[in-house]
């Protein structure tokens, strides 16, 4: 977890925590899209953040589930859910291969649309942390989103 003071500040005091481990499979990234739902329940997040919140999970735990593990391999994603009073946090980690956070995803001299995900995040998110390199095992994002 981080401990920027920023993200502190925006989840601010009595943050509740929840922790879900999936294996990395598609058909598992629905049920981190349920758990946000009934989370939301317990803050008063409306339906247009929710909307966001729930597109930028979908992107962060595909591209875990997509890029981290080979097509043979068995592994899995966790995802930590920070409730606050005024903003919601969620991290995304995984042991796979690392990648270049910075580095666009272009074919054929087009964006691609697999490398559309992180963009996606980085125009919802308030706050975003990604600590991931490539020859590195694992990677995290982490975004947080202020309730209006």
């Amino acid at each position: 977890m981080s401990d920027s003071a920023s993200t502190r500040q925006l989840l601010g005091d009595g943050v509740r925590t929840v922790n879900l481990r999936i294996p990395a499979k598609p058909e598992y990234i629905t049920l981190c899209r349920l758990a946000l739902s009934g989370l939301a329940q317990l803050r008063a997040i409306g339906d247009d953040t929710l909307a966001d919140l729930k597109l930028a999970l979908t992107e962060a735990v595909s591209n875990s589930v997509r890029h981290a593990y080979g097509p043979s391999s068995e592994g899995h994603v966790d995802v930590t859910y920070e409730l606050g009073r005024d903003a919601v946090g969620i991290e995304v980690l995984d042991d796979g291969e690392g990648f270049d956070p910075d580095a666009p995803s272009f074919e054929n001299d087009e964006l691609s649309e697999g490398g559309l995900g992180i963009a996606i995040i980085r125009s919802i998110a308030d706050e975003l942390e990604i600590d991931s390199a490539p020859g590195r095992r694992g990677s995290r994002l982490r975004f947080v989103k202020r309730l209006d």
